[in-house]
Parts: structure tokens; sequence; C-alpha cells
């Protein structure tokens, strides 16, 4: 039986289960609590955004753009996907190792074998490179690039790239300018404006504070694991304040776009973020709890830097987007 309200749980949060409960779900369900679909939202902003850009531009294909969308969340998808099994095979996620703790792990946890997390790696895998091929068919060798560029991201960022210091630049790169600048130029139909690596910069800033939070979060579980994700390296007070000046330098830098005319005025609204911004300051201007705070939500925890800084990105990338909908189609 489909059970669109547990849909709407996987897309907005992590649904804690048991056995039971995960033998209940339908298949659309299992999928999304297992490959963390609320994520997905800031691979859809960065979508969102390229297209929007070529849009502005005078240079956008909806099929080329619907292709992005489903390629890109899927690609997305397969990564989780493939975190949670190579963590499970290196043994990260043993001993209520923090991963599993904060919602399901489906292989650590007994809801899916090895062998059916791989046929749901291919499945998924398989959509994302269909919509890949379709695009370099359509559109060249560009393209082309852009697929191999986001299949290494795919394949590598949880090992080797997260164990040594690299997974955070990854992730400002690949949420910056290999997809919404990939967007652009494929939408645009290979079109390109180093404007809009500017601009992609300026969004990536986010999905990359809620790495830095997340890790931060974990940093005594993933040194004892042998995990040097780069707060690890630099420690969780140095960690904490470099959160806090990649926000203060995401919002100087849109500050600039506008002033440049890069971006129109109506992208200022992302200051109307600032409350939630100041709440997450104030969040990590203090060291990280051992324990969960009685106003903190059990459901979340341990799950707390980067809870704060989830919110506040998803609230600054709506605002965002929306801003640059307004400057796109009525100002």
């Amino acid at each position: 039986m489909v059970d669109l309200k547990m849909w709407g749980r996987a897309l907005t949060g992590m649904p804690r289960l048991d056995k039971e409960g995960w033998k209940r779900l339908d298949p659309v369900a299992k999928w999304l609590v297992a490959t963390r679909a609320a994520v997905f939202i800031m691979t859809a902003i960065s979508c969102a955004i390229g297209g929007l850009l070529a849009h502005r531009d005078g240079h956008f294909d909806g099929h080329y753009f619907a292709a992005c969308m489903l390629g890109l969340v899927f690609a997305h998808a397969t990564n989780n996907l493939l975190n949670d099994l190579t963590d499970h095979r290196r043994g990260v996620d043993r001993d209520n190792y923090y991963r599993s703790m904060y919602g399901p792990q489906p292989l650590e946890h007994g809801l899916l074998s090895e062998a059916q997390m791989l046929r749901w790696i291919a499945a998924t895998g398989a959509v994302a490179l269909a919509a890949g091929i379709y695009l370099v068919s359509q559109t060249g060798t560009g393209t082309l690039a852009l697929l191999a560029a986001g299949a290494f991201f795919v394949l590598f960022y949880t090992w080797p790239l997260k164990y040594i210091g690299l997974g955070e630049p990854a992730v400002i790169a690949v949420w910056g300018p290999l997809m919404i600048g990939g967007t652009y130029y494929v939408v645009s139909g290979g079109h390109w404006s180093p404007e809009v690596v500017l601009i992609s910069l300026a969004y990536a800033i986010g999905p990359t504070t809620v790495l830095f939070g997340k890790h931060t979060d974990k940093i005594e579980e993933d040194r004892a694991k042998g995990i040097h994700t780069l707060p690890v390296i630099l420690g969780e007070s140095l960690s904490r304040r470099v959160t806090i000046v990649l926000w203060i330098a995401q919002l100087a830098l849109i500050t600039v776009l506008v002033a440049r005319g890069a971006l129109g005025w109506p992208l200022l609204a992302v200051f109307l973020a600032l409350p939630t911004l100041r709440r997450s300051i104030a969040t990590f201007r203090k060291q990280r709890p051992l324990h969960r705070p009685e106003d903190f939500p059990a459901s979340a925890w341990p799950l707390y830097l980067s809870a704060h800084a989830f919110v506040y990105n998803r609230r600054f990338g709506l605002i965002f987007v929306a801003a640059l909908i307004f400057d796109v189609f009525f100002r």
C-alpha cells in the first residue's frame, strides 16, 4: 500500500524505522528512506538555479532541463547508496557509529542484503546514466566531460576523498560549478559564462556548510575510525569558526554580484534569512554539547550542528530560488 505520508517524512527528514516498520513500506518509500531523500532539495535547488540563469540569458531547453534534474537527483541518490555500501564494507558503521544512529542504515540494520543494495545502486545509477547519455547525445563532448566529472565524484567521494580531507572541497565543486554551471551549459545548448561560476559558488557554500556541520558533529567518531575529514584535521573549534566565515562570505559574495549586475536586486531578499542565520551562528559559536539539549528534538539527535546548518541552508536556498524566479520572470 502506498504511504504518501512516509514519502513526505522521507523528503523532509530522516525517519527512524525498525525492521517491521521497514517491511510495511511501499517500494518508493523504502527507496526514499534508503537514499536519504531529504537532502535532495540541495541538488534540486542547484539544478533550478542553473536552469533559471540559462532562461535569464535567453538559452533554455525544457527537455534538457528535465533530464538534468532527473539525472542529478538520481546521481545524488546513487552516491548516498554507495556511501552506505562502502562504509558498511569498511566496517565504519559498526558499533552504533554516527551514521547508523540518526537514521536507518539499510545494510547495518539488516533492512537490505548486500545483493539487494547492489541492485538498488545499479537501478538508481542506470537512471542517472541514461539521463546523462541522452544529454551527451544531444549536446556533445562538453556534456560528456561533465558526465565524467560527475561519475568521478559519485564513485570516489566516500573513499578516498572524504578520508583525506577533500570531501568538503568536493561538495563546493559539485554543488557549484559542476551542478549549477553544468546545468547552465547543458540547458543553454553549450553556452558558458564566468559569472555563472561565481553565482554557483554563492549557493554551493550552503551545502558545504551543512557537510562541515555534519563532520564537526562526528569528529571524535571519524577520528576513531581513521576518517580524516576537514573538521577532523582542523579540530572542532576552528571548524565551527570556518563555517561561520563561510556563511558571512556567502552573503558578501551575493552582495558583490548584485552590485556588479551579475544578479538582480531581488536577490538581496536572501537577507530575509538573517534571523535563521543568527540562530545558527549562535549555535556554532558554542562548543557542541555532548548530550542532547532538552529543547532539541530527539528525532534529530545526534545531528546537531548539521541540523542547524541544514535548516538555514534550506531557508536561504528557497529564498534564493524564489528571488531568482522573480528576477528572471517579473523584473
